[in-house]
């Protein structure tokens, strides 16, 4: 059986690895006043683009999920013929309209592909899962990898399934915000709480920085630091110890708000690097998409994980 794999551009992997293992990309528009990108999962272009506008006018962007209509289109014209079953794993849906668009359009292509599979050649059936991956940047990374990994190693659509659905709910996404005052920003445009004006303001006036978490489709606080690299330091050593305590995949998602060269110059980050190195974790680091960029601000950190609870201490 031929399986594919479809993320859309929230999902924070790199763009060489999707390439190689030819993993199918629903890109997000991101449009900041007359200025717009598709994101593309493109590194030099995210970051160039977040340089020319996000600092003056990102708060205010807006974001377009990919339409129904042309992810039916996408199925139909290629997908439907390349494959035999397609897991298509989106952002939370708290957070997008990707998963019900994509959700959508799934009722059409199943009720349309036949004759286009049976002009190809193709006389089984096809058959596809959106899944909701309830997380966000890094964290939405595992389950691509973990499909990937299953499929390179014979496992079956049933199997896959399965898989997916049990760590979708097991996987946990932590994240520094760099600017506070940017993210409050975002949020009151978005119209969403999660960030209180008095956290915003004694973010500013101290140097507090909150750690974010992210699971289950649900984010909120889960603590406060003192400055960017101590919150950043904080958060390295409490990966660490779920490393060690051990983790449900062998892999650890990164991504960043800008260049690569800063995530790993950030306090902890090579010790962290080592201890997965002990424990046989593969590390997948990425520039955070646009998408994600333009929500939490330039200069963020996440870091995504599947493990059994916890809580963060």
């Amino acid at each position: 059986m031929r399986i594919g794999i479809v993320v859309d551009s929230a999902c924070d992997l790199p763009s060489d690895w999707l390439d190689a293992a030819g993993v199918v990309l629903l890109p997000v528009t991101v449009r900041i006043g007359e200025a717009e990108l598709v994101d593309l999962r493109d590194e030099q272009a995210t970051l160039e683009f977040a340089q020319a506008h996000l600092a003056e006018r990102g708060h205010t962007a807006e974001t377009s999920a990919f339409p129904a209509e042309r992810i039916k289109a996408l199925f139909l014209e290629r997908l439907v013929i390349d494959y035999d079953y397609v897991f298509c794993l989106t952002v939370t849906r708290n957070r997008s309209r990707i998963h019900e668009n994509a959700t959508q359009a799934s009722f059409a292509i199943l009720n349309e592909y036949k004759q286009v599979r049976s002009a190809a050649g193709h006389g089984t059936p096809f058959a596809l899962r959106v899944v909701d991956s309830q997380q966000v940047f890094a964290g939405q990374g595992l389950l691509p990898v973990e499909a990937v990994r299953l499929r390179e190693a014979g496992a079956g659509a049933p199997d896959i399934r399965t898989r997916l659905d049990f760590l979708a709910t097991r996987s946990y996404t932590y994240m520094v915000p760099r600017d506070l005052g940017y993210l409050r920003a975002r949020t009151r445009h978005r119209g969403d709480r999660s960030v209180s004006l008095l956290a915003a303001t004694l973010g500013g006036a101290l140097d507090i920085k909150p750690i974010l978490h992210c699971h289950q489709g649900e984010t909120g606080p889960v603590a406060r630091v003192r400055g960017f690299d101590h919150a950043a330091r904080t958060l390295f050593r409490f990966v660490e110890e779920r490393v060690e305590d051990g983790l449900l995949t062998p892999t650890l998602c990164l991504s960043y708000g800008g260049p690569l060269e800063a995530l790993r110059a950030l306090p902890g980050h090579d010790r962290l690097m080592e201890v997965c190195r002990a424990h046989n974790i593969e590390v997948f680091e990425a520039v955070m998409g646009l998408s994600g960029m333009v929500n939490v601000g330039a200069g963020a950190l996440t870091v995504g994980f599947a493990a059994p609870p916890h809580a963060f201490a």
